[in-house]
């Protein structure tokens, strides 16, 4: 009773279903099976005939009865998808015929009922938006997973873009950027910083520090220097006692000016310093000087190369450490959507917030795309293969409707059933 499937239209994967499709194979072969019953007790009632008894006559009837009703339904449900016995019946193969009219009156029909902005707004009246948000996002692992998600659309991103236009463009702002930032006083403002807390005197405790111990790595060095330095009459062991004596004082100096705060080299090493940051702020001279040295920088090649390849090498920290699950970045993303959670359920000024945005924004949304997601459903419902369209349907109802058969079976058996007494009744 049942169509083949045309070869030329093989199924897509939307419609490989296993399970619908055994349910659906199950309650067909039990529709049957119900017919088939009620055709062999009406033939063996028939060969019986009547002179077996009077009971002959209602099994009969309700066998009758029966198989009228099953194959009444059988037609009804198979003309909803295909012809049946691919008879070209009037009024079959409803679903083929009515596609496209049927996409396009269910995309009006969700424009008109559920798309719109009083029944979107009255369905989030009744529910508290912010915390079902909150709960969602404070679920166990959610957090975590949508810190995953974010990583994932930020390389997908970063994908689409094209290195060999971007590098460029980001060198030019950060050079453009550069240039236009005047050195000077970004340069006080930093020397300001490190001379309020003390740090300049920490700077030349390791600079003191550092060159006691090159110019002690290297005291061969020295030593051969003042060899070859001194005149060829004055003895090794005279050069030796000059040397030792002179390696001894700049090493006693450097340990003297690391030992002691209050140093006179420190002071007049902090006054200068201080002397030249306010050069920096008030001094044309110092700060031109100062802006010459920076086009310097930044026209070397060096620093170039460095500013071209600052969107590439940008790119991968952040996509190394989005895809790391135990960096840094995916740490704080997670706790800043943990926070949101926290604020979304406990924060009366932040709920009331999403609360009001909430039904503004869904409102609008649905009165903007109403149309378009009307003209979505008919639009792909009208691309959808006839054939195809029909087997969808099928695959997802087709289960219930064959329990019309069966009803139609029973209740066409039971109405035999009935009418045949009446009639003896009236007999």
């Amino acid at each position: 009773m049942q169509e083949p499937r045309p070869s030329s239209l093989p199924l897509t994967g939307s419609l490989e279903d296993p399970q619908r499709a055994r349910d659906l194979a199950r309650m067909k072969r039990l529709a049957t099976g119900l017919f088939l019953a009620a055709a062999v007790v009406f033939v063996v009632c028939v060969l019986l005939g009547p002179e077996q008894g009077a009971w002959v006559g209602y099994v009969r009837a309700t066998a009758e009865a029966s198989m009228v009703g099953a194959l009444a339904d059988w037609f009804a449900v198979t003309a909803l998808f295909r012809h049946p016995l691919g008879l070209p019946i009037p009024h079959t193969a409803i679903i083929p015929r009515k596609k496209d009219q049927i996409g396009e009156s269910l995309g009006t029909f969700v424009q008109e009922n559920f798309l719109t902005r009083s029944v979107v707004e009255e369905k989030l009246s009744t529910i508290d938006v912010p915390a079902r948000l909150g709960a969602f996002l404070a679920s166990p692992g959610r957090a975590e997973r949508l810190s995953g998600d974010a990583a994932a659309v930020l390389a997908a991103v970063t994908d689409l873009l094209r290195d060999e236009d971007l590098e460029p463009a980001v060198a030019g702002l950060v050079q453009r950027k550069l240039h236009e930032t005047p050195a000077a006083p970004v340069l006080a403002r930093v020397l300001e910083l490190v001379v309020d807390g003390d740090r300049h005197q920490e700077v030349l405790s390791a600079a003191m520090r550092l060159l006691s111990r090159f110019l002690e790595e290297n005291r061969l060095v020295f030593r051969a220097q003042l060899g070859d330095a001194s005149p060829a009459w004055v003895p090794d062991w005279v050069d030796d006692r000059v040397f030792d004596r002179a390696f001894a004082g700049i090493q006693r100096f450097f340990a003297e000016v690391g030992a002691d705060p209050r140093h006179e080299l420190r002071r007049s090493y902090d006054v200068r310093l201080r002397a030249y940051v306010a050069a920096l702020r008030t001094d044309p001279e110092t700060a031109a000087r100062v802006e010459s040295l920076k086009k310097e920088l930044l026209e070397h090649p060096a620093v170039r190369a460095w500013s071209g390849s600052l969107w590439s090498n940008a790119k991968t920290v952040v996509l190394d450490a989005a895809a790391d699950p135990d960096s840094e970045l995916r740490a704080r993303v997670t706790g800043l959507i943990l926070e949101g959670a926290r604020l979304l359920e406990s924060d009366p000024t932040v709920r009331e917030l999403v609360q009001r945005h909430a039904h503004g924004t869904v409102g609008y949304l649905a009165e903007r795309f109403s149309r378009d997601i009307a003209e979505l459903v008919s639009g792909t419902v009208a691309r959808w293969d006839t054939y195809e369209t029909s087997q969808r349907i099928e695959l997802q109802v087709g289960r219930d409707l064959q329990w019309i058969r069966v009803n139609g079976t029973v209740v066409g058996g039971l109405a035999g059933l009935v009418i045949y007494s009446v009639a003896q009744l009236i007999g």
